[in-house]
């Protein structure tokens, strides 16, 4: 088995919670497509990221189906272990900075893969929802306090793959920034934390916790 490491990104304040990442640092070492979507598969992390080239931040990532141009948490990720002010994706280069606990990538969200904003009227029922059938990538949302700009979500990829639930996914969150035009303190999943902020020119910067799980 190829040597990896096990990040978990958007933590919450006390350092739980988070999406998983796998992350190979040495991505040379499987260096095609095929190669790498079977060890995305072999791992079963909502992503993987394989790292082409440290230095400039290149980086290459995948479900265990699907290759991604971006995505959030892996590029969160990939920022705060590879500490690079930009990250090179085929979607276009990442800004990426630390700033405290917190690592912060910017991102355009049209690079985002397509997802279906679900807003609900309480955060109750965000928490009562049960995963639905394969089919459309859904991110459940509520107002917790809309005047602080605080959401309860939950995401639901149904790719059919094993990951009926996406513990914190910056991607969707991304998206709903830029459709309310407003920062925002998201809690998702068990308890993940994920912050947001629109910046000029359609950019939304996305951003939190990161630690090494091993």
């Amino acid at each position: 088995m190829t040597d990896y490491d096990v990040l978990r990104v958007f933590c919450a304040a006390n350092g739980g919670y988070g999406n998983e990442l796998g992350v190979v640092r040495d991505g040379s070492l499987l260096p095609r497509p095929g190669e790498r979507q079977e060890l995305a598969a072999k791992l079963g992390f909502s992503e993987t990221v394989f790292v082409d080239d440290p230095e400039r931040g290149a980086v290459d990532i995948y479900t265990p189906t699907v290759r991604l141009p971006f995505a959030g948490h892996p590029c969160v990720g990939a920022a705060w272990l590879l500490d690079v002010p930009e990250l090179i994706t085929p979607a276009g280069r990442v800004g990426a900075r630390l700033d405290g606990e917190f690592t912060w990538i910017e991102a355009r969200p049209e690079w985002a893969p397509p997802r279906t904003l679900r807003q609900y009227a309480a955060p109750a029922e965000v928490d009562d929802l049960a995963p639905p059938p394969p089919g459309a990538w859904i991110y459940a949302w509520a107002w917790e306090d809309e005047a602080a700009g605080r959401v309860r979500a939950r995401g639901f990829p149904g790719r059919g793959d094993g990951v009926d639930e996406d513990e914190a996914t910056g991607a969707a969150a991304l998206l709903l920034t830029a459709r309310l035009g407003r920062a925002l303190n998201i809690v998702q999943g068990a308890g993940s934390q994920i912050l947001t902020a629109p910046q000029p020119e359609g950019w939304v910067e996305v951003g939190g916790r990161v630690v090494l799980e091993r």
